[in-house]
């Protein structure tokens, strides 16, 4: 089951990927996790990343490409994989294409509203790692962690002005690609707003 999941900040496609992987049994790549396990590897592409995020810039096409391309080769994922965060261009859909064909692209779809409602509530304890929602997980104590005591902050991305700018940044890159891979009939939209285990029903419905 070859499958790339789409869906803007907050959609919760990571949530269903990681459940996702367990009853289907196959790997769920982030490309932001391929980064970071090349770069403390330090494999080649992982030096070139490394040096290319220091200088400020973004890593181009053909080097995500190639690691994305690296990690599809690996035993665990002959049997099918979950791509999130790739493709996030027709270039790199295109790219991908000349690599391996895909089964579905599991568009998660959710109102902007609800995307700010969702994001702008998270806090977070720096120490613990422990992450709250002032409506769906509140701490016990108000703007206190219930297990190390320490106060949460906010993200700076998780402010609403970031969040606005994060899916700007998503629409503009991601509206071809839904366009692209809907031509193709590889396209099916799930709705994103309803709780974990609805999407999750509906994904596994979907994928059958």
């Amino acid at each position: 089951m070859k499958l790339v999941f789409l869906g803007p900040p907050g959609a919760g496609k990571g949530t269903i990927a990681q459940q996702a992987k367990e009853i289907y049994h196959i790997p769920h790549i982030s490309t932001g996790d391929l980064f970071r396990a090349a770069i403390n590897n330090e494999t080649a592409l992982g030096k070139k990343v490394k040096a290319i995020l220091a200088s400020g810039d973004l890593v181009p096409d053909e080097v995500t490409i190639e690691m994305v391309k690296e990690r599809l080769a690996e035993a665990d994922a002959t049997n099918g994989f979950i791509l999130d965060g790739f493709p996030r261009t027709i270039p790199q859909a295109e790219a991908l294409a000349k690599i391996i064909e895909l089964d579905n692209v599991i568009n998660f779809t959710i109102s902007q509203e609800q995307v700010i409602r969702r994001l702008s509530g998270r806090r977070i304890a720096k120490q613990s790692g422990k992450v709250y929602h002032l409506v769906w997980n509140p701490p016990k104590v108000e703007g206190i962690c219930d297990e190390s005591g320490e106060p949460l902050i906010q993200r700076d991305d998780d402010k609403e002005g970031a969040i606005l700018n994060r899916l700007e940044v998503y629409e503009a890159q991601t509206a071809p690609l839904i366009d692209y891979y809907d031509k193709l009939g590889k396209l099916k939209n799930i709705d994103a707003s309803k709780s974990v285990s609805d999407v999750l029903a509906e994904t596994k419905k979907v994928l059958g």
